[in-house]
């Protein structure tokens, strides 16, 4: 993976201060590790007159597969091919992107203590990428790249096969650029359209991916002729993402518009005078409902039942008191993005040693669940048929048997205080009953009653006199005498 950044210059204007402004110096190479391989940098000229700097990025293929992004979303767009033989290691693409803000960090943000002056002032630029996917073709090289000041855009089409010209061109361009732009403006453009022309990431799209692009786009995205494409596109199509997005530019525009901060113009709320305590979302409630059922019931060891994507495991980290945390999930996709949420590949060995994710099913037993201080199925039940809840209830209350059990699950008799929620619907599609206040209770105790436990029930969210909380609670605690029959049992066998 290429790439290469070149310009000329004049004896009181020497082109080597492109080494100042990379800060990278032209006589040395060097070489800076990334997540996926090897990122080198060097200069094949250094003159006066002319001076080239050249990006190589050498990506392991083996730690791009390890890190579960080597086919599918996210990885090589042609998933037909094998894990190992793909283009990623050749073609430009976000891997290309993450190595340019790695090692040219500070040229990106246009900051040269050197040169302050140099860094603000166009120069003349010439930047090639001999392989450059472009889903859209040449024409959409040109559309991207011709509103942004280039006087040069050049997408020739690099054929299939150079001996078989019949064969047609590839999906691949060899680009080249010039023009008279400030280096970062320069910089921060290829850092977003390369991967917009690639159409993929190699890393999941998180919502922090709307501050870098806003970042990289200041100045000239909001103008953009096809800033909307631009923005699908680097947001991995993800809708909430790129309406929050969409929504930022749009202030950005108004503001140009009047020659105002953007900040005068959303002051829509005064946060100086705004004394109305905001509601926390009731997700939020719950979490911290169960963390303090938790930290009261002493639990070191937690099991996450029905894991879904991994915001309650991801709350467990942060409090050193959980030592042990295993996050239960049947479905794949859901174990992969919670995956991407914590970071697993990025995080440290001590903290890795304390969680698990795993796949598996709630309505089975499980060996591995055994011995575990506390478990926790937060908005699980309500998803199963209610002919499954007996398999449930043996596996967790009779098999697995934790000291300590949350189960948290809608009030229906909440429902009527959603005004957007129509008569008769429940809060989600999946849902497969949604139980009043004295159905959750006759189905806990009945299920103490039959496995040896205690049960409380707490509120959870606003307790409305009438129709109670939103989402109600029950705390199942392993009776003392059952506690040591079971020790009992474990260390005879």
């Amino acid at each position: 993976m290429f790439l290469t950044i070149s310009t000329t210059g004049t004896p009181e204007r020497p082109a080597t201060d492109l080494g100042f402004l990379l800060h990278k110096h032209p006589e040395r190479a060097q070489a800076f590790s990334t997540s996926h391989g090897t990122a080198h940098v060097f200069y094949p000229e250094a003159s006066a007159e002319q001076c080239t700097a050249a990006l190589l990025l050498e990506v392991d293929p083996i730690a791009l597969v390890r890190k579960g992004k080597g086919k599918g979303r996210g990885g090589a767009p042609d998933a037909a091919l094998a894990q190992y033989v793909n283009d990623r290691p050749y073609a430009a693409s976000s891997l290309l992107s993450v190595a340019m803000s790695t090692v040219f960090k500070s040229a990106l943000s246009g900051a040269c203590k050197a040169m302050p002056e140099r860094a603000a002032a166009p120069m003349e630029l010439r930047i090639e990428v001999p392989a450059l996917p472009a889903r859209g073709g040449a024409e959409l090289v040109r559309k991207l790249f011709g509103p942004l000041g280039w006087t040069r855009v050049e997408a020739e089409a690099v054929p299939l096969d150079v001996k078989f010209p019949e064969w047609g061109d590839s999906r691949y361009v060899r680009l080249v650029l010039e023009g008279e732009l400030r280096l970062a403006d320069a910089l921060r453009q290829l850092y977003v359209l390369l991967p917009v022309l690639d159409d993929a990431k190699h890393y999941w799209v998180a919502p922090d991916e709307v501050d870098k692009l806003l970042r990289a786009g200041e100045g000239w995205l909001a103008e953009h002729p096809e800033h909307k494409l631009i923005t699908s596109r680097y947001l991995a199509r993800r809708w909430g993402l790129t309406r929050q997005a969409m929504e930022r530019l749009e202030l950005v525009r108004l503001a140009e518009a009047d020659d105002l901060d953007v900040e005068s113009v959303d002051n829509a709320v005064d946060e100086g005078s705004d004394t109305e305590e905001r509601p926390v979302p009731l997700a939020v409630r719950r979490r911290d409902a169960i963390l303090a059922a938790l930290t009261a019931a002493g639990a070191g060891r937690v099991l996450d039942l029905g894991c879904g994507q991994g915001q309650l495991v991801q709350a467990l980290l942060k409090d050193p008191r959980f030592t042990e945390i295993v996050g239960l999930d049947v479905s794949m996709r859901a174990l992969t993005i919670a995956s991407r949420r914590l970071k697993l590949d990025r995080m440290g060995e001590r903290q890795a040693a304390r969680v698990t994710l795993r796949q598996g099913s709630l309505t089975y037993t499980d060996k591995r669940l055994k011995g575990y201080d506390a478990a926790v199925l937060s908005e699980v039940i309500e998803h199963l048929d209610p002919e499954r809840l007996p398999a449930l209830e043996f596996a967790v209350f009779g098999s697995a048997r934790p000291r300590t059990v949350l189960v948290t699950t809608p009030n229906v008799e909440y429902n009527v205080r959603w005004e957007s929620l129509p008569a008769g619907h429940t809060r989600h599609g999946d849902h497969r009953f949604e139980w009043t206040r004295a159905e959750f209770r006759a189905w806990a105790d009945a299920v103490a009653a039959r496995h040896g436990y205690g049960v409380e029930y707490v509120p959870v969210g606003p307790d409305d006199p009438e129709v109670g909380p939103p989402t109600q609670m029950a705390t199942f605690s392993l009776s003392t005498a059952t506690t040591d029959e079971t020790e009992k049992e474990a260390k005879a066998a």
